[in-house]
Parts: structure tokens; C-alpha cells; sequence
């Protein structure tokens, strides 16, 4: 019997730094386990500021050279429909999560969580914006949504048994 998928989505700002980086990690990581028939992955921003473009060059930069390809994933903004069709709606940081929960229908607000909250090693509250940083800013997101991401396999593994 084929387990029914489980879907995650992935929401910062824009759609270009965070989001789509944590997409792309996870989307490695439940590969390599095997679990790319049963779970899918997106990212979307709250805000529609980069409909349509890829990710920012710098962090696909960053995530190609720890292995992760990023090139596909086009920016988009979260949809009213996402709240139904995702079973778990990760934001990065405080003010992504207000704005989600604001537009979330009461009966889908448990769906909506911090990533920091899968974090194992890390013990940071958001995933930090890198946008107007240095290459120090997407290395941080990078570490946290590595790690972040492994506790979330887990996590789903678990759901999906």
C-alpha cells in the first residue's frame, strides 16, 4: 500500500534567499533517503516581491558548493490554497510567522512553525535574512537550515511509519 505524500512548504519574505535554500537542502535530504515519492517539497515568500525569478545568485552559489542545486526553484508568493495543500508550512523568522498566521485559516494554524524548531545543534529562535549581508549571512543560513532540516527527516520519517 503507497503511503499518501506529506508536503512541506518553506516561507520567507521574498522567495530568493531562505525559502528557497531550505527547499532545495530538504529537497536533497529526503532524496537521499529515499523519500522523494512521498514527500514533497515548495517554498513561497509573504510577499511578492520576485515573482518568477531564481533564487539569489549568491545563494546559489553558497548551496552549490556544499552540494546543493538551486537553479530551478522560481520565487513565488504564498497562496491561499497553500494553507490547505501543505501539511507543514515552516517560516524563517518572527515576522514571517505573524504574517502567516495572520493569513492562515484557524483550522490550519498547526501546520505553521518555526524551522529553527527541527534545529539539533543549533539554538538560534529564526533563520536569520541574508540579504543585505555578506557571504558570513548565507553560511549562517546554510548551517541552520542544514541542521534544521535533518531533524525535520526525522520528524517526517516519523510521521510517515
Amino acid at each position: 500500500m503507497t503511503r499518501p505524500a506529506l508536503s512541506v512548504l518553506f516561507v520567507c519574505m521574498g522567495n530568493i534567499c531562505r525559502s528557497p535554500t531550505a527547499h532545495g537542502v530538504f529537497r536533497h535530504q529526503v532524496a537521499q533517503a529515499g523519500l522523494a515519492k512521498v514527500v514533497q517539497v515548495d517554498s513561497a515568500g509573504t510577499h511578492n516581491y520576485h515573482p518568477g525569478e531564481p533564487p539569489d545568485e549568491r545563494s546559489q552559489a553558497h548551496a552549490a558548493r556544499r552540494g546543493y542545486d538551486l537553479s530551478d526553484l522560481r520565487a513565488r508568493q504564498l497562496r491561499g490554497s497553500d494553507f490547505e495543500a501543505h501539511d507543514l508550512i515552516l517560516v524563517m523568522d518572527w515576522d514571517n510567522l505573524a504574517q502567516v498566521r495572520e493569513e492562515c485559516p484557524p483550522q490550519h494554524l498547526h501546520k505553521v512553525r518555526r524551522l529553527t524548531e527541527f534545529c539539533q545543534r543549533h539554538d538560534s529562535p529564526v533563520v536569520p535574512d541574508p540579504y543585505y549581508g555578506g557571504a558570513q549571512g548565507f553560511e549562517q543560513v546554510l548551517d541552520l537550515v542544514e541542521d534544521a532540516s535533518l531533524g525535520l527527516l526525522r520528524h517526517v520519517a516519523a510521521r510517515l511509519a
